[in-house]
């Protein structure tokens, strides 16, 4: 956990550890987890004016002089948000099949049993042109090509692309793919998008040569993302052709047709927790996607999300929280654990990674879900 302004200042002064700096940073670790814990008990109840009073009160209750320091009340704020959000909430899961080192008929059949197992809602597979796990030179399918099949051969699944890579196709170009899933899938694609593998990953530089792809740098991966989200939009929406003079995208007489089933367009997941990804979350996101591993890392992203929200006047309850899980098939109680970590965070839309070889649906709803 970050030290807190209290501590910061008490160390600044002398460059190290006091013992103010000490008890100051123990103290907000105490209110902290205390308002976790107060955030947690509220969700197990009925959402109401009086549940949302009581965090204020613990708030105030716990070293009030600390709890009003300015570094805390975001937190604070965001714990009585999350406390609203998620006490009448049930998490809802789904599947992501990385459609690497895999038969296709082996995807076919765990997306099958999906769309038969009512507990599982949604269904995603990735974006690489590449493994990005065991061989390189390993078999892996084109994500929005299978991803149009499997709609075909499933008919109650939510899916989608967990998340498609902004780096990969033209906007224009995307926008177009993602409309014909729709409408092929009759109206049940989730629309992810991200922007892109970073470029510290170890096979991302490779995955890019490799496919004759220009490979730039972070910023300007998220500021074209941003701009790809406009675009995709108004591509789904315009009634008449436009015009996008952007820094990063250039269109002259831009039109979509036909638009997407869904309206006024698929629910648009991004996914990542870079600061500045998160600013595009908060504009144009209806669903924002994390891994998982970290919770106290995803908490802290997730209420500078809702600052982000607030400082351009939008309802941070409007976007999803999501969390992608590995499933762990020796040990599936661990991973119960982590998903009931996830839902007291707040993320209630559940993805869960299943290796290969795959497990069979019944066990995944008997032992993970259930």
């Amino acid at each position: 956990m970050p030290i807190p302004t209290p501590a910061r200042a008490a160390m600044s002064r002398t460059g190290t550890s006091t013992p103010e700096a000490t008890n100051a940073a123990a103290a907000a670790s105490s209110n902290v987890c205390s308002l976790r814990r107060a955030s947690a008990r509220l969700r197990g109840r009925a959402s109401g004016t009086r549940n949302v009073l009581s965090v204020h009160r613990l708030a105030n209750r716990n070293n009030a002089p600390y709890i009003r320091n300015r570094s805390v009340v975001p937190l604070i704020a965001h714990h009585v948000r999350l406390a609203e959000r998620t006490s009448m909430t049930s998490p809802r899961f789904g599947i992501m099949t990385a459609p690497q080192q895999v038969d296709y008929r082996e995807i076919q059949r765990v997306w099958r049993e999906a769309d038969a197992t009512p507990e599982i809602e949604h269904a995603w597979l990735f974006d690489h042109l590449i493994p990005i796990v065991g061989d390189v030179t390993g078999p892996v399918f084109e994500g929005w090509t299978l991803l149009s099949a499997l709609a075909v051969q499933t008919e109650r699944l939510r899916l989608g692309i967990m998340v498609s890579s902004n780096r990969f196709r033209p906007p224009a170009m995307l926008a177009k793919i993602a409309t014909t899933v729709d409408v092929v899938s009759g109206g049940r694609l989730d629309f992810g998008i991200g922007s892109g593998s970073r470029p510290g990953h170890p096979v991302a530089r490779h995955e890019y040569d490799s496919n004759g792809l220009p490979f730039r740098d972070a910023d300007y991966a998220v500021n074209s993302l941003a701009e790809a989200c406009t675009i995709i939009r108004r591509l789904w929406t315009a009634n008449e052709p436009f015009d996008f003079p952007g820094d990063y995208h250039q269109l002259t007489a831009a039109f979509g047709n036909p638009k997407p089933v869904q309206r006024p367009y698929p629910p648009i997941v991004i996914g990542g927790r870079a600061t500045a990804t998160l600013r595009v979350v908060a504009e144009h996101a209806d669903v924002w996607n994390i891994p998982g591993g970290d919770i106290d890392d995803a908490t802290s992203r997730s209420a500078l999300l809702d600052r982000f929200c607030g400082e351009i006047g939008r309802d941070p309850a409007a976007i999803t929280r999501s969390m992608v899980l590995p499933v762990s098939y020796e040990s599936p109680a661990s991973t119960r654990t982590a998903i009931a970590e996830a839902v007291d965070a707040g993320f209630t839309h559940i993805v869960l990674l299943l290796s290969t070889p795959y497990p069979e649906m019944q066990w995944l709803t008997d032992e993970v879900i259930a």
